[in-house]
């Protein structure tokens, strides 16, 4: 197993179902907004399981492949062998063969990293996990199938052996190759022989206690042996937290009962829960610990009368209703403690990574965000984005299926999020229109030279830091000053596309100071260079 550093701060693993993080509407009536918020809890509560968890995007799949290819540059037999998965691989995904393309990115990877694609490695990593929940009350009955996500090649003569068991998480994942190892056990769940050797056709079914299990994160493993042969293993992340289907009931309650404006911040993790055991999301992407918490904060707050935002300043977080998409999205917010309402301020809209929430750059850059916005007194809004790979509706990636209408929506929505959180802090806030900055890291940088030519007359400046755009675009944009951060040796992201996007405006005689860091990966190059950034920011303003 592989790992590549290819966001800010953040891992991610080319297997399936292993751990897993890597790459303008008007402002809604209170009363609609609150009411739909309610409606759309209620229907996510009813919905049949999906029993489908979610597995690494193929976005960041192919970004994981391509990163590896172009650090690799292999050649030879290699070069052959990667060459002809190449071509499968656009045939797989002309066809819409999803679960055929994810089997040649594994492969490729593997190749790429030196070692073999045997038999044995690709029907482990065929193998998947699903349920109708991942996030788990210990004191309930717990119900898992294992599947695979393709057929493999390998040839079985006997029914099979499967070991189920529950681990600790495995800890953080070392850059460089070797094969995965099994985290330390907690608890044998079962073991069942007479396995299917096809469990695509017939999936194994099995009913799990986890009573007396500590709250906490885990790793649910199921190993599978062909009689004595161990043929691989497969894990999901998972939460166990006791009580669980009490606190939901306390909060639906108490949000009923609750102020119209901070209805939302009750039921958000509510809403997230229901999305990620229906594997609409990562699990990564939530924290049902600090997210339950900060809802009952929201709730007593509520019943005693108190608006738990009056006056805050610093940094936290804020939820919304988007309504596009039926659902409660947070946004991470930094408001200075020189903050006042008689007083507009600048606002920076940032953009995270692939892989990322809007958590990423605020804890994936040691804290620069906040000590520069309460440097330059600025509000810094970072956006969820809708979902971890929705791009911020750029659809200009040979990994985006364009013919597929939910990736469409989900491109949809994610540009939509960033505008509402644009109106909903300039709802709350006093926000100084002339001075509202757009910027981002990788994928936020691709959404941030795809969203100011869409919205040329909102930014005052740009940031993109290791971004793609269209040359073609820059004219509509030609009267927003820009600073453009890259690196010379991204094998993510090529500097190329930005000392394109550079040299068209300097043709076209814009504001615009380019850095381009000699040496420069892909993540290395953000924080250095943010003050300078900001630094720009505070002398630009909207003409």
């Amino acid at each position: 197993m592989k790992y590549f550093k290819c966001l800010p701060h953040q891992y991610f693993s080319c297997l399936p179902n292993q751990y897993f993080t890597c790459w303008s509407s008007p402002v809604l009536h209170r009363q609609s907004w609150v009411a739909t918020a309610i409606l759309v809890v209620a229907l996510l509560a009813s919905a049949a399981p999906a029993l489908a968890q979610a597995l690494p995007s193929l976005a960041s799949l192919s970004v994981g492949y391509n990163t590896q290819k172009r650090a690799v540059q292999p050649a030879g037999a290699l070069k052959a062998q990667i060459d002809a998965i190449d071509r499968e691989i656009a045939e797989a995904r002309r066809l819409g063969r999803t679960g055929e393309l994810r089997r040649l990115l594994l492969k490729g990877v593997a190749l790429l990293a030196g070692g073999a694609w045997t038999d044995e490695l690709e029907f482990a990593r065929s193998l998947v996990i699903r349920s109708d929940r991942v996030i788990v009350d210990s004191s309930a009955a717990w119900s898992v199938r294992v599947e695979q996500i393709y057929q493999p090649s390998i040839q079985l003569e006997r029914p099979l052996v499967a070991r189920v068991t529950l681990r600790r998480p495995p800890a953080a994942p070392a850059r460089g190759g070797g094969p995965p190892q099994f985290p330390a056990l907690v608890k044998e769940l079962v073991t069942r022989d007479g396995v299917s050797r096809d469990l695509r056709e017939s999936p194994l079914k099995v009913t799990l206690d986890l009573a007396g299990v500590e709250d906490g994160p885990y790793a649910l493993a199921v190993e599978i042996l062909d009689g004595t042969r161990a043929l691989g293993f497969t894990t999901q992340a998972v939460v166990v937290r006791a009580g669980l289907d009490a606190t939901v009931d306390r909060l639906r309650r108490a949000a009923a009962t609750a102020p119209e404006s901070l209805r939302v911040g009750i039921l958000y993790p509510v809403n997230r829960l229901e999305l990620v055991n229906r594997g609409a999301m990562p699990i990564a992407n939530f924290n049902p610990a600090i997210d339950l918490a900060a809802a009952e904060t929201i709730a007593a707050a509520a019943s005693a009368g108190k608006n738990p935002y009056d006056g805050k300043t610093g940094d936290f977080k804020r939820h919304y209703l988007l309504e596009s998409a039926g659902e409660i999205m947070p946004y991470r917010l930094y408001v200075p403690t020189t903050y006042s309402r008689t007083k507009p301020h600048p606002l920076v809209i940032a953009l995270h990574g692939l892989g990322g929430n809007e958590d990423s750059l605020f804890n994936g850059y040691a804290g620069t965000f906040q000590r520069l916005a309460e440097q330059h007194g600025f509000i810094v809004a970072a956006p969820n984005g809708y979902r971890a790979d929705g791009f911020y509706g750029w659809a200009g990636s040979g990994s985006i299926n364009r013919d597929d209408p939910e990736t469409l929506r989900t491109l949809r929505r994610s540009e939509d999020d960033v505008m509402q959180v644009l109106q909903q802090v300039k709802r709350l806030y006093a926000v100084d229109d002339t001075r509202i900055y757009l910027m981002g890291h990788s994928m936020g940088a691709i959404g941030t030279w795809y969203l100011a030519p869409k919205f040329p007359d909102v930014w005052a400046a740009l940031g993109p830091i290791a971004g793609i755009g269209d040359p073609a675009t820059i004219e509509r944009m030609r009267h927003i000053p820009q600073f453009v951060v890259h690196g010379d040796a991204d094998n993510t992201v090529p500097v190329d596309n930005s000392r394109r996007m550079v040299e068209r405006m300097k043709a076209l005689g814009m504001n615009v100071t380019y850095i381009e860091v000699p040496g420069g990966d892909h993540v290395g190059v953000g924080v250095p260079n943010l003050p300078a950034m900001f630094e720009f920011f505070t002398n630009q303003k909207r003409r």
